[in-house]
C-alpha cells in the first residue's frame, strides 16, 4: 500500500541548512538563503526557502527543474535577454530545465518549493 506523508513528517525530518550565494554569481547584496527541506526522495526534494533581498546569476542543469509558489515577498527571475516575471505572495512560477538568467529578491521572500531532477 502507497503511504501518504505530512511534508516534514515520515521519510524525512525537517532539516534546514543556511547558504549565501556564490561570489562569483553575486550581483548585488549577500543574501542569507535558508532552506528547509521537508521531504527527499531519490529524483524530488520539496521544503520552505527564505531569503533577505538581493540578486544573483542561475544556471539550472539540463535535468533539473523547480515549481514553487511564493508564500511571503516578490522575487524577479530574469532570463538572458533580460525579460523577467515577477512572482509575488499567492503566484507560483516554473524555472525550467537548463534555465540561465537571474534570482533576484527584491522583498524578503518565503517560497515553498520542489525540484525534480528528469
Amino acid at each position: 500500500m502507497t503511504q501518504l506523508y505530512l511534508a516534514g513528517q515520515g521519510l524525512t525530518q525537517a532539516d534546514s541548512s543556511i547558504d549565501y550565494p556564490r561570489p562569483d554569481r553575486l550581483i548585488h547584496g549577500n543574501p542569507k538563503r535558508e532552506t528547509q527541506s521537508l521531504y527527499a526522495h531519490t529524483n524530488m526534494d520539496c521544503g520552505i526557502w527564505q531569503c533577505e533581498v538581493g540578486a544573483w546569476n542561475i544556471h539550472f542543469a539540463n535535468n533539473k527543474q523547480e515549481f514553487f509558489q511564493v508564500i511571503e515577498g516578490v522575487v524577479r527571475i530574469h532570463d538572458q535577454e533580460g525579460t523577467y516575471i515577477e512572482v509575488k505572495a499567492g503566484n507560483a512560477g516554473v524555472i525550467p530545465p537548463g534555465f540561465i538568467g537571474t534570482f533576484e529578491v527584491v522583498e524578503t521572500v518565503k517560497k515553498y518549493f520542489v525540484v525534480v531532477e528528469v
